[in-house]
């Protein structure tokens, strides 16, 4: 009986020692925790050796997804292209998976070449359709002495009537299209009055695939339609059935830019279908330029119309049909005409994007003249993040690094803000942007993808790269754990768009959503600005939401605290009473500015009007949303207000207050022993002192993603709240981990404290290269730091590689408890070592790291292993003539996509700048 106690009481002590383990360390890393990257396939030039090549390269690095995308190939390199989908292609699809699978990444493939959808087996049926008009005048008793055909001479062979109407000046409307006989002449005498005839024909938008690789090229498909999306996926079908090769882990579809597609050939019948009126019939309404109350909302069925035939005939379809070989889809949404909450959600990965360089002012983060403004904002990046999030799915993808600066020029320091920019949006795994595929044999610099980065072994960044991934690597592994934890739901208002903005087409792509959502995008930063977070939900989702307990249930499983309705002028009339439904159940809904004000489209307006009025009817009275009011609904609150911080503090959800009075970023993740944060410092100055928590916690842990250090925080209660000491500088992230009833025990953070003395290492320093292009022997007494371009040697202002800053220093006799060691300005990044001992790779501002452990008495050696960029080598490989720009197609342009050379550029500073200086710290004690 004893023997069973010892083992019970041994069993159970391992138990709570694996649990304390898994519940103190790192999460366990999953594949897709680690980075991803496009993997451009060029002119599909494969081979065996080289995949084995390359996928190892990536795999030894840190990555752990390869997305498959053949674009244009390499001049003169036409004998190595495979066409797509050919049996040939397969072969190396299948090579690729089982090496995939060897070094334990995964595949995914787009499903096409280039973009977007299209190829040679899209028949001009299937194409991208756009919709033409012609009109004719009549007056009673005429006939029309011309055919009824198209003007535009492209169109005419393809373009197909579809309605001919007949408005006559008294208000009379016929469907005259069956008097057309097959030459387009019209056998009809025009009744008494003035007529308008307005001709409709199903033309073509005539786009061919972008960037198209071998065997993909052709007309993109019409995305509206049913029957051609089902034909378009037959070709892979059949390809994949008759190679018997596997289906990748995911299908991906890259940011709808699908120009001019206003139309399929069934739209008019969909539309009578979908919206209960006839579009025909009211044509000079849909078409009235001076855009009236009824023109806008016709064209708001119009646009509503679109958006759901691309999601049920492209999106759905397309996942369903991935769903059927055990693979998932994921897809960049932005740039359709459509809702894009709905759209990414259909989907299993919904995935943004980012688009260029973010300034947050950052102390110490080398700048660059060459960069282009990042079009993705917080607002822009949380479609994505929102969707998967009120849907249930675990992950949020990102199309990462796309244009942050010119080619060659962008340095692994200049990709951490924005990288954490994605992780406070909500973003869970980051595609790099891209990552082309280079056979061994091919000239340095390789194979390149038009737009950059390239972060692949061809680039100098990629020597220190694996310490950026395991970076990602680690935020990722926590931001995928658990369920997020946003504070509240808002509202998009996509009717008000719909409604308003001008034009007929409307696609929400990221270069105009200032344009077409200033009002959301505001209040989306005041929302955060006030210190909450928010998931934006649609129409379709709020039908499906649910009040549970007080709080309300997504469709995905996902709990918010109350809803946001900000401004909104137009809402469906069931969208409301459903909204008035949930408050009445216990649920707290938030009205900024007003009421809504109206239904949105034309059927059937005045009956929807009537019921409308009456809902609005059952809210509290609200005569002035000047002032925050809160009132009862039966069991749940109506708040109303137009200041977000004061109307959002009545909810009595507590706000994180390190954004409001930190100027800290981040996003709360709820896991079985409490909340996860991802902290960002995008700002300026840095962080030290007590923040209060929006959540409660008993203790909490400390984690370091940049070297994986990790501790038990400081932490205390006051004023009811619960307050963790933090010190974060301007541009460092860390991950909080708190715990809501236990008082974990580990060892504690180390909080340090700089002593007001120090050591400066300014003279004797030596710099000797061990890899450069072109090569440098010599090793060279500097004595003081300095770029390696201002040496005495032409070739170090014209080279791309590694050099070695050493230094022997006598350590003074300071009593400290700890030692920091600060790099400077570093170009671009380095390696460390200290009396022989590996200490850290540093990439990111500031560059430091703790060394007190690696010093000892006396004298010791600091050699400093940095790497600089190939700007230089590419700017002499300009001025000297090298042809290295090969690839077809646009070739190789600049961030303003224009076709430029280097040679003009001044030389980038390059190697250890300095100073350096050794810090003696304490650690703060209780």
């Amino acid at each position: 009986m004893m023997i069973k106690r010892i083992l019970l009481v041994s069993c159970f002590s391992s138990f709570y020692i694996y649990c304390s383990a898994q519940q103190l360390g790192w999460p366990a890393v999953k594949t897709e925790a680690k980075p991803a990257a496009r993997w451009w396939w060029l002119g599909s030039a494969v081979d065996e050796k080289n995949l084995t090549y390359n996928l190892q390269e990536y795999s030894h690095a840190g990555m752990g997804t390869m997305e498959i995308t053949p674009i244009y190939g390499v001049m003169g390199n036409e004998a190595r292209d495979l066409n797509f989908l050919s049996p040939e292609w397969m072969k190396m699809l299948r090579h690729t998976e089982s090496e995939a699978k060897r070094l334990d990444m995964q595949m995914d493939m787009n499903t096409g070449t280039g973009w977007p959808f299209g190829g040679p087996e899209v028949s001009i049926e299937d194409a991208a359709s756009k919709v033409l008009f012609e009109e004719y005048q009549l007056n009673g008793g005429e006939r029309l002495t011309t055919n009824i055909q198209v003007s535009d001479e492209k169109q005419k062979s393809i373009a197909t009537l579809y309605r001919l109407m007949a408005f006559s000046d008294n208000g009379q409307r016929k469907d005259i299209t069956s008097k057309v006989d097959k030459q387009g002449k019209l056998n009809w005498v025009a009744p008494a009055g003035k007529w308008r005839l307005i001709a409709v024909f199903n033309g073509k938008t005539l786009q061919k695939v972008k960037r198209a690789a071998p065997g993909g090229e052709g007309y993109v498909m019409n995305h509206f339609s049913r029957k051609a999306v089902a034909n378009y996926l037959n070709r892979f079908e059949r390809a994949f059935a008759s190679t018997k090769t596997p289906y990748p882990h995911n299908f991906f579809n890259d940011s709808y830019e699908v120009y001019n597609a206003d139309w399929t050939p069934d739209l008019l019948e969909q539309f009578y279908k979908r919206r209960g009126y006839k579009l025909e019939e009211y044509l000079p309404e849909f078409l009235d330029q001076n855009r009236n109350e009824i023109t806008a909302r016709i064209i708001s069925d119009y646009r509503e119309t679109i958006s759901e035939l691309l999601q049920v005939n492209f999106t759905s379809q397309w996942t369903n049909w991935a769903h059927s070989h055990g693979s998932m889809t994921r897809n960049q949404a932005h740039g359709s005409p459509g809702n894009l909450i709905d759209l990414y959600a259909t989907v299993d990965v919904p995935e943004c994007e980012g688009f260029g360089l973010s300034n947050f002012g950052i102390k110490g983060l080398r700048k660059d003249s060459l960069t282009l403004k990042n079009f993705s904002d917080l607002s822009m990046l949380k479609y994505a993040s929102s969707a998967a999030h009120i849907s249930g799915k675990p992950y949020t993808s990102a199309e990462t690094f796309t244009w942050l600066t010119e080619h060659f020029r962008t340095s692994l320091s200049q990709c951490k803000p924005d990288i954490d920019l994605m992780f406070v949006s909500g973003i869970n795994h980051t595609y790099f942007h891209g990552t082309p595929y280079s056979p061994q044999d091919a000239k340095w610099p390789g194979w390149l993808f038009y737009a950059s980065i390239n972060m692949s072994p061809t680039n100098t960044i990629w020597h220190d790269a694996p310490a950026l991934f395991q970076y990602i690597t680690r935020c990722q592994s926590f931001l995928q754990m658990g369920k997020p934890d946003n504070d509240f739901l808002v509202y998009l208002p996509v009717y008000d768009m719909w409604n308003d903005v001008n034009g007929r087409l409307l696609q929400f792509d990221i270069h105009k959503m200032d344009k077409n959502a200033p009002k959301f995008i505001e209040t989306v930063h005041k929302i955060n600005q006030s210190g909450y977070d928010v998931d934006y939900i649609s129409d379709n989702f709020i039908r499906n939401t649910k009040c549970v307990d007080g709080m309300l249930l997504t469709k995905g499983g996902v709990k918010y605290k109350a809803i946001i309705i900000p401004a909104v002028k137009k809402m469906p009339d069931d969208v409301l009473a459903h909204l008035i439904s949930l408050a009445e159940q216990g649920a707290k809904i938030i009205f900024i500015e007003n009421y809504p004000l109206d239904v949105p489209g034309f059927s059937k307006l005045e009956q929807r009007r009537s019921h409308f009025k009456n809902l609005l009817s059952l809210l509290p009275v609200a005569p002035d949303f000047k002032e925050t009011a809160c009132k009862s609904l039966k069991k749940g609150t109506v708040i109303t207000g137009s200041d977000y911080l004061k109307t959002l503090a009545a909810t009595g959800v507590v706000n994180e207050e390190m954004k409001t009075i930190n100027g800290l970023n981040c996003i709360r993740r709820s896991n079985e022993s409490g909340y996860h944060y991802f902290i960002a410092s995008l700002q300026p100055k840095d962080v030290e002192g007590w923040i209060n928590l929006g959540v409660k916690a008993v203790s909490a842990v400390i984690y370091n993603p940049l070297n994986g250090e990790s501790g038990k925080a400081k932490i205390r209660q006051a004023n009811g709240r619960t307050q963790v000491y933090v010190q974060i500088k301007s541009g460092e992230s860390i991950i909080l981990k708190t715990f809501t009833n236990d008082d974990v025990q580990m060892a504690d953070w180390e909080y340090i404290v700089p002593q007001t003395v120090g050591l400066t290492i300014d003279n004797n320093w030596k710099l000797h290269f061990v890899k450069s292009e072109p090569e440098i022997d010599d090793v060279y007494n500097i004595g003081k730091l300095c770029s390696w371009t201002e040496l005495n040697e032409p070739k170090a202002k014209i080279n791309m590689g590694t050099g070695v800053y050493s230094v022997n220093f006598n350590l003074p006799t300071i009593a400290a408890e700890e030692w920091v060691l600060d790099l400077g300005d570093v170009r671009e990044s380095a390696r460390v070592k200290i009396n022989g001992k590996e200490v850290a790779t540093l990439w990111s501002v500031p560059f430091t790291a703790k060394v007190g452990k690696f010093l000892k008495p006396g004298e010791n050696k600091i050699e400093v292993e940095v790497t600089n960029l190939p700007a230089n080598r590419i700017a002499d490989y300009d001025r000297r003539g090298i042809e290295w720009r090969n690839f077809k197609e646009i070739n190789l342009v600049d961030i303003n996509y224009k076709p430029t050379k280097y040679g003009n550029w001044e030389v980038v500073p390059s190697g250890l700048l300095g100073p350096v200086r050794l810090i003696p710290v304490n650690l703060i004690n209780e």
